[in-house]
């Protein structure tokens, strides 16, 4: 059974793309990149999730 995926497609991309490793991702698919690169891009999906809600607070 295949997984549903949480982060979007896009945001996927965007993440890659400021981590440097989009061009992976390109020649070999998401399956390409190593554990580390995806480790980072949790992170930073955490980090945009945190900001986000901190932006929303402040209003």
């Amino acid at each position: 059974m295949a997984r549903k995926s949480i982060m979007s497609e896009q945001l996927k991309i965007e993440i890659a793309k400021e981590l440097g490793f989009y061009d992976t991702v390109q020649r070999e698919g998401w399956g390409g990149i190593k554990a580390r690169d995806a480790g980072n891009m949790v992170k930073r999906a955490i980090e945009m999730a945190k900001e986000s809600l901190a932006d929303g607070q402040k209003q």
